[in-house]
């Protein structure tokens, strides 16, 4: 694909633009700079957030110029959520948490080349702001009634709490960041997801009645959505996060080996780097052997890669073969084995009872006369090695890394049993 507004198209990366012909001339005359705010309302960014982060690394891949914003002025604010006030964090903590989403952005972006990308804070040009400078030059060129119309503002208009002067005013603070960053570096095009639209064409009216004949563009990205309805990013323990200490690497490499086949086709589209060629043969594959997952592993294996490194994705790829019997648990490091077995059932105790007794403790068995069963049927695993008598306490020394016994109830029922010390 030579354009990248059709490659945008064809991965379902274009939702919708100010003006399609302006914008397509704009990026063949090229050089055109844009930029992607993203707010510290939280320590880190979540799954959801790749599909902007990703798609500044598609368009800088194509020549654009990236500035990627994270909000240090508008994360101490927040964007109006469709349901109730966001709680306010401190100015420090929103500090530490620009810090760290820069951390998470900027392995995405190349900074140097003739598009290098360049990290920007809007607190550098809003720090020094008076309100009532605030409100002389900025807030006069916004007009109440067209800002109640925004689908934002009117959703919360429309609920029971409404909404507070403070949260009404975002949209003026990140108008102001489009001029800016118009002015400091010549920027173009704002990028954003769609349900971002009445912010992102409130930023370019601003700069039209500022700065009179300023060919600037707005470019929307679709929000993500599961088939199932539910909110994509999350998992049964709530957000998938970037950060390992809030989602492992193993979770992560899980949410996506569990998309679900309805999802895949259009995920791959839209997150992966592949080539259409080799998306298209995936597709195909998925069609007709849906029970292989081979797009949901490719997926994973990707993602993974790209969001925590080569290494820590085959750590994960070798933990989540070898709970399955397909590797040498004792090979796993303790740090990745207690990861993988964070995410299935498991129980604690201080002593190594008999293994029916552990087989009902994990979950795997209803009752002791079902464990005994699942023994003497042959589908019963520990450490990956077939178990022959349900009477018989595993040894301490079988304990993985001191701590872990790996349970398997056939091929796929999978639970962990931790010794702790009492």
């Amino acid at each position: 694909m030579t354009d990248i507004v059709d490659e945008l198209k064809w991965r379902g990366l274009f939702a919708q633009s100010t003006d399609e012909d302006a914008l397509r001339k704009a990026l063949a005359d090229g050089p055109v700079t844009f930029y992607c705010g993203y707010d510290p309302t939280a320590a880190s960014l979540h799954v959801g957030h790749l599909v902007q982060v990703l798609t500044m690394r598609r368009l800088q891949q194509a020549g654009l110029r990236p500035l990627a914003l994270v909000g240090g002025a508008t994360g101490q604010i927040g964007d109006p959520r469709p349901t109730a006030e966001r709680t306010l964090n401190d100015p420090e903590t929103v500090a530490q948490w620009v810090t760290r989403l820069r951390a998470q952005i900027e392995p995405f972006l190349s900074f140097e080349g003739e598009n290098a990308a360049v990290m920007v804070n809007n607190l550098d040009w809003t720090a020094g702001l008076s309100a009532i400078e605030f409100l002389r030059d900025i807030g006069k060129h916004f007009r109440v009634n067209k800002m109640l119309t925004k689908e934002s503002i009117a959703r919360r208009l429309e609920s029971d709490e409404g909404i507070s002067y403070t949260e009404f005013s975002y949209q003026l603070l990140q108008s102001m960041d489009f001029l800016e960053l118009y002015r400091r570096y010549g920027c173009t095009l704002q990028q954003g997801g769609s349900d971002q639209w009445g912010n992102l064409t409130a930023g370019l009216d601003l700069i039209h009645r500022l700065e009179p004949g300023a060919e600037v563009h707005a470019l929307a990205t679709p929000l993500m959505t599961k088939a199932d309805g539910t909110k994509f990013g999350k998992s049964e323990g709530g957000a998938v996060w970037l950060d390992t200490e809030m989602t492992t690497p193993y979770a992560f490499y899980q949410f996506w080996l569990n998309v679900d086949d309805r999802d895949i086709s259009r995920y791959m589209r839209i997150l992966s780097f592949r080539t259409p060629a080799d998306l298209e043969e995936l597709e195909k594959v998925t069609e007709e052997r849906p029970q292989a997952r081979t797009a949901q592993r490719a997926l994973a294996e990707e993602l993974t890669t790209l969001v925590h490194g080569a290494d820590q994705c085959a750590a994960v790829v070798g933990a989540s073969k070898a709970l399955f019997g397909q590797g040498d648990l004792g090979e796993l490091d303790e740090a990745t084995l207690g990861a993988a077995l964070s995410e299935v059932p498991h129980a604690r105790v201080t002593e190594l009872g008999p293994l029916v007794d552990l087989l009902v403790e994990a979950g795997l068995a209803p009752s002791k006369s079902g464990a005994r069963r699942t023994v003497k049927e042959g589908g019963a695993y520990v450490n990956n090695v077939k178990a022959v008598d349900g009477e018989a306490a595993p040894a301490r020394e079988e304990l993985l890394h001191g701590r872990w016994l790996v349970l398997r109830r056939g091929k796929k029922n999978l639970a962990a049993i931790e010794v702790t010390a009492g």
